[in-house]
């Protein structure tokens, strides 16, 4: 599930961290690194999780209205189809699920101010009324209903984000991709698979693993020849008039170029311009871009690398 995009960001800001302190160790950063990827994966369990505990609530509120001292007759015989959600009442049987919730404690016990106004939300919207309304009773009908919840709401929602914030900082960049790892498992559930569906493993292969420890250990491993190649390539700037971000980024990129040779240079080059533009200064795409260009082809005319 956890991709190398993610797992870019997260080198870039556990090693940006890691010369920050004063008091670093290599052990300690590259421990971090891997509990704030599984942060992550926690992440992920968490928003599957939220979709539970909406239902929930709507439940309970029902529940409650039924047992008033003078109940109406819509409270006595309400509309449950929210509550009988099938897609949801799979997800919250999952066997896969419910171990992870089991061994890491995760819940929204701590949020229900936050589930009761999200709850209204969805209720206030056109999707929610659209599904209770609609004479098509299917296991696709229930999934799309949530799908599209999950997409139009939930992701858009201003308060999660301040939610998940408060939960951990390990989360605050997080959602857009947790996100739509989160539909991507919404979409492939399959009712005929009952409680044993499949959901998304924290790393789809151990290459991803490796591929988040060795880019890690080889960017500050060979800090000083990636920051040669950067002040070389750099003549008409001083390296302290430089975004410290900037060469963090490039630095991280060169352990990419020279350690994974299965990754295209271009890719390389893509995927830091866009972290240089979303986490450094606004010139810094264009600046990074520049210079990881010039070291690039810098190398190609030594033979120092080979891949395209």
């Amino acid at each position: 599930m956890i991709n190398r995009v993610l797992i870019r960001i997260k080198v870039m800001q556990l090693i940006y961290s890691y010369y920050k302190n004063d008091n670093r160790s290599l052990a300690t950063a590259e421990t971090e690194l891997m509990f704030s990827l599984e942060k992550s994966y926690e992440l992920y369990n968490f928003l599957l999780l939220l979709m539970v505990e909406l239902t929930q609530f709507q439940e309970r509120r029902l529940d409650a209205a039924r047992n008033k001292l003078l109940p109406t007759e819509q409270e006595l015989n309400p509309n449950t189809r929210f509550i009988d959600n099938r897609f949801i009442r799979q997800l919250n049987e999952n066997s896969q699920f419910n171990e992870y919730l089991s061994n890491q404690k995760i819940s929204w016990t701590n949020e229900q101010d936050f589930i009761r106004i999200l709850l209204d939300r969805i209720i206030e919207s056109k999707t929610y009324q659209d599904y209770m309304a609609s004479e098509e009773d299917s296991y696709e009908a229930d999934r799309e209903f949530w799908r599209s919840i999950f997409k139009n709401i939930i992701m858009e929602d201003a308060d999660l984000a301040e939610v998940l914030e408060g939960n951990s900082l390990y989360w605050n960049d997080d959602m857009d991709i947790i996100g739509t790892f989160v539909l991507k498992t919404i979409k492939q559930f399959n009712p005929d698979k009952g409680e044993k569906q499949s959901l998304l493993p924290m790393f789809k292969a151990e290459a991803d693993r490796d591929f988040a420890v060795t880019l890690f250990r080889k960017a500050i491993l060979s800090e000083k020849e990636y920051r040669e190649l950067i002040d070389k390539n750099t003549q008409n700037w001083e390296m302290d008039r430089i975004a410290f971000m900037d060469i963090i980024i490039m630095q991280i990129a060169l352990a990419e170029i020279f350690n994974f040779e299965s990754i295209p240079t271009t890719v390389t080059l893509n995927e830091y311009i866009e972290l240089a533009k979303t986490y450094s200064t606004p010139k810094s795409g264009y600046f990074v871009n520049g210079v990881l260009n010039n070291v690039i082809n810098q190398l190609k005319s030594e033979k120092r690398i080979v891949k395209n």
